[in-house]
């Protein structure tokens, strides 16, 4: 009698237990026990808590037998979310870029000018286009050089055949040969220099100019972003301060901080590189400059000496005495 009124009261307690107790998910493989019946630790299940609502497999917190719930760990990272909040950013930056480029293409907005690096930027473009300018008329030179020392090199050997084939002006025609034969070598040597200098030229403008010059763009890119988050943040600053305009607040100087460092840093590194491409620059054109000087110079010294030593001779030959055929009027 005893132990049917126990279990009458085990079951009336689970019953009132089932009741209050608030119903779990299915999922969950759990044994309930109520506190007033005695059991083994060994047949003790802990209860299991499920708070997903993912329906991957989830990392578990390892517990010890009988400490209680086990801690499902999920995932809140979404990555549609996360790519949507990406976007929204960059759709907002891009805004607020475009408006102060506008603004300042109006002269209605304010910009930040750095009075050290600028006019040196403006001072480089400005070197650029003169050093393009250079480039292509020395490579129209070359060019044109290379077509006129072709046209003597041909007109030589027109020369050397009329001299072997008219024997009465054949000091004549082999002394213009000899002439027209040299001066295209030396054009040719000429041209290949010229084309040297093209080649280090365009070295110098298309590679190491235009890398500085990617670089402003992006400090250019850094400057106006800059620019677009100081001038939202003294508009916020402006405007009265609440509860809701706090926050925003906060978030426009943590934006103006971050937006501060990144154009301080490309700022520096841009002046770095225009200082050391000012000192590559002078020692390139230094030396390109006097090597087509001195080429030049070579190509007209030999040149000269060489027609002054081609006139030498014709005169001697031709004032050599010699023995001429009679005319046909002094035969007549």
């Amino acid at each position: 009698m005893e132990g049917a009124e126990q279990s009458e009261g085990v079951s009336q307690a689970s019953g009132v237990t089932e009741e209050e107790t608030p119903p779990t998910e299915t999922n969950s493989n759990c044994n309930h026990t109520n506190n007033s019946v005695t059991s083994s630790p060994t047949e003790a299940t802990p209860e299991v808590t499920m708070e997903t609502g993912q329906s991957k497999a989830l990392p578990v917190t390892p517990q010890k037998p009988g400490s209680g719930p086990v801690v499902v760990q999920g995932n809140n990272k979404n990555p549609a979310s996360e790519k949507l909040q990406r976007v929204r950013k960059w759709s907002i930056t891009t805004y607020k870029c475009t408006r102060q480029a506008l603004s300042e293409k109006l002269g209605r907005g304010s910009r930040t000018v750095d009075l050290d690096l600028e006019p040196r930027l403006e001072l480089l473009k400005d070197d650029r286009q003169r050093y393009e300018n250079v480039t292509k008329l020395a490579q129209t030179l070359a060019n044109q050089l290379t077509q006129f020392t072709v046209t003597q090199k041909t007109l030589g050997d027109a020369f050397s055949e009329l001299s072997l084939k008219t024997p009465t002006l054949h000091v004549e025609f082999g002394v213009n040969a000899e002439a027209q034969k040299f001066l295209s070598k030396s054009g040719e040597t000429l041209a290949e220099a010229i084309s040297s200098f093209t080649a280090d030229m365009n070295t110098l403008v298309n590679k190491t100019i235009e890398d500085t010059m990617i670089n402003a763009k992006k400090y250019e890119t850094a400057r106006i972003e800059y620019d677009a988050y100081r001038v939202d943040l003294e508009e916020l600053n402006l405007g009265p301060r609440d509860a809701v305009t706090l926050p925003k607040l906060e978030q426009a100087q943590k934006d103006f901080q971050s937006q501060r460092e990144r154009y301080q840093n490309i700022r520096d590194d841009l002046s770095v590189k225009v200082k050391l491409l000012e000192e590559n620059k002078v020692k390139v054109l230094h030396n390109q400059l006097w090597l087509l000087h001195g080429a030049i110079a070579a190509h007209s010294l030999s040149c000269h000496s060489f027609l002054e030593q081609n006139i030498r001779q014709a005169g001697e030959l031709l004032t050599n005495p010699s023995v001429d055929a009679p005319s046909w009027l002094e035969e007549s």
